[in-house]
């Protein structure tokens, strides 16, 4: 269970440019009765553990934001919607210094992952609290190969292998420091984990799932209507 004295802020980056997709727009695109974003910030709006949000977006969609999404679907955990930076991890720490004090988890969440669900959030944050750092992930299914110039190397051994998910939380002391590490070796990682772990510092992996993934392209939409549709409340 969630320590209930422990504050926790949601930084949710969605600031991508979703090339892929066709447009820099994917988060808000429809999904189903509303936009992707807003899919991803209800998650986080119903997880009891989370105390506050802050939505990183592109410089200039603050007020579509705003007004299209949190104020019209009544989201009011949102304290700070902000402009992100060049790369990801600069949107998120965009995001920790908007957030301010007084918040001991900082929870990481991709704007692009409408499915998660409050109690993935809740598992991994309460991991966080209990160890300092915490990711939800699920095992690899695929057998992975590594290749070179168009041929295979290796098979690579899968049953220690993880596709790393979002939500990842953190304690706020611990993420901070792998931030300022991160800068002072002019390191870029992929996801907030990559930062905490070149610290030293544990991370503990908690049970995501094979339904959290990222809206890459457009065959993801589908998956994900198809997902949100059979779920308990969705609109026939």
């Amino acid at each position: 269970m969630t320590n209930p004295t422990k504050k926790t802020v949601a930084i949710i980056p969605s600031a991508g440019m979703g090339r892929r997709m066709g447009s820099r727009k994917k988060n808000y695109l429809a999904l189903l009765d509303r936009p992707v974003l807003a899919h991803t910030l209800e998650a986080f709006e119903k997880a009891a553990s989370v105390h506050s949000i802050v939505v990183v977006v592109q410089a200039g969609d603050e007020e579509f934001c705003r007004d299209g999404i949190v104020s019209k679907y009544g989201f009011k955990k949102v304290i700070a919607i902000i402009a992100g930076g060049a790369e990801r991890q600069d949107s998120v720490q965009n995001g920790i210094k908007a957030a301010g004090s007084g918040f001991d988890i900082i929870a990481v969440h991709d704007g692009a992952r409408p499915l998660v669900t409050a109690e993935i959030i809740e598992r991994t944050i309460a991991a966080a609290i209990e160890d300092g750092a915490a990711i939800a992930a699920v095992p690899v299914k695929d057998t992975i190969k590594e290749a070179s110039n168009g041929f295979v190397r290796r098979t690579v051994p899968r049953d220690a292998l993880l596709s790393v998910q979002t939500p990842q939380a953190f304690s706020t002391d611990l993420l901070c420091k792998a931030f300022k590490k991160a800068l002072e070796d002019n390191f870029t990682g992929t996801d907030e984990s990559s930062l905490v772990e070149r610290t030293g510092a544990p991370v503990r992996v908690v049970e995501g799932s094979y339904e959290n993934m990222k809206i890459t392209t457009p065959e993801d939409m589908a998956f994900a209507e198809c997902v949100l549709s059979e779920r308990p409340g969705a609109k026939r």
